[in-house]
């Protein structure tokens, strides 16, 4: 109930900030002297859009990936004409495709730039079971597979980036609330790629756990290996944006009167992305700016060693027999 009233009055936590903070004044005084590069997948539409939008006005350099290129384009063009000093690059991708995130990331790698940010913010929700073109459940495939995939190939980059420069890297993994909705007799890994009944809601739920088990075995990872490259979960809150508009029929869209502005629901990712108070934190989950706590088996560190080693098994079979 305290956090509830928390929220609802915008009462900033520890970090100065609360559910009321928007994307701009998150970072503030991000304003950076390095050159910084940040990739940002749903860079299209909605918080992506936002968040593009403020980390260029940062002075960062900002690339889209994107399948509707067209909407891109616009999006490129719309923050060009607020900052004509923003450097924005447009390159195609449908994370819902192995091949196609493994070109993006070659195109991606070709152009010689380094990597400091990661934001893996794109998800889809679906109320109907569709399936990916390698035959995963579309959700699943889109909203953690695609990124899973994304994150590895380039991983290596921004290691590599953060030894060069001194300047420590990123990765946020755009997660949500409903991660805890899920209970472990049903999170199997088997199910997931091809549900034998299917949820839209549940799926989503599902994927957005899964997406927080990533940040949490990576960042295991890279402590171990001393990378000084950071990798955390954010919970935007309930935007106002076309997922909730999917959700049409759901306590989403009765939830009406909560839902956060898409500025309002950029600032976390912006804040995790930029702010000197998050240097050096990994493995945590932020909410409305601050520190908070996921669900006990969005924790549990086995599970999340599991899941990587079952993604990583599956990318690789799949991966073998492409032909690019």
């Amino acid at each position: 109930m305290k956090e509830t009233l928390r929220y609802l009055a915008g009462i900033a936590g520890p970090s100065g900030y609360g559910s009321k903070s928007t994307a701009e004044q998150v970072t503030a005084n991000c304003s950076s002297s390095h050159h910084l590069t940040a990739i940002i997948t749903g860079g299209t539409s909605g918080i992506g859009a936002e968040t593009a939008r403020v980390l260029a006005k940062r002075g960062v350099r900002v690339v889209i990936p994107a399948r509707d290129l067209i909407r891109a384009a616009e999006v490129k063009e719309g923050i060009e004409r607020e900052n004509p000093k923003a450097e924005v690059i447009v390159l195609e991708i449908d994370l819902s495709s192995f091949a196609s995130v493994k070109r993006f990331c070659s195109d991606f790698l070709a152009l010689g730039l380094p990597l400091n940010i990661l934001i893996n913010n794109a998800g889809i929700f679906s109320q109907t079971l569709e399936y990916s073109e390698d035959k995963i459940e579309m959700t699943f495939a889109t909203n953690y597979l695609g990124h899973y995939l994304l994150t590895e190939m380039l991983l290596e980059k921004m290691v590599e980036t953060a030894a060069q420069t001194g300047v420590q890297g990123r990765i946020i993994n755009v997660s949500s609330v409903i991660h805890s909705w899920v209970k472990k007799e049903h999170f199997r890994f088997n199910d997931l790629l091809t549900p034998k009944s299917y949820n839209g809601t549940r799926a989503y739920s599902q994927s957005k756990l899964a997406s927080i088990l990533h940040a949490k075995e990576i960042a295991r990872q890279l402590k171990t290996r001393n990378a000084r490259v950071t990798i955390n979960a954010v919970h935007p809150g309930i935007v106002k944006t076309g997922i909730i508009r999917a959700h049409k029929n759901s306590v989403f869209f009765m939830a009406s009167k909560l839902l956060k502005s898409v500025s309002q629901g950029a600032s976390t990712t912006c804040y995790v992305a930029l702010s000197p108070q998050t240097e050096g934190v990994s493995g945590k989950y932020f909410v409305d700016c601050n520190e908070s706590s996921c669900s006990p088996l969005a924790n549990d560190e086995s599970e999340a060693h599991k899941l990587w080693k079952q993604t990583r098994a599956l990318l690789r079979r799949r991966l073998c027999h492409l032909k690019l």
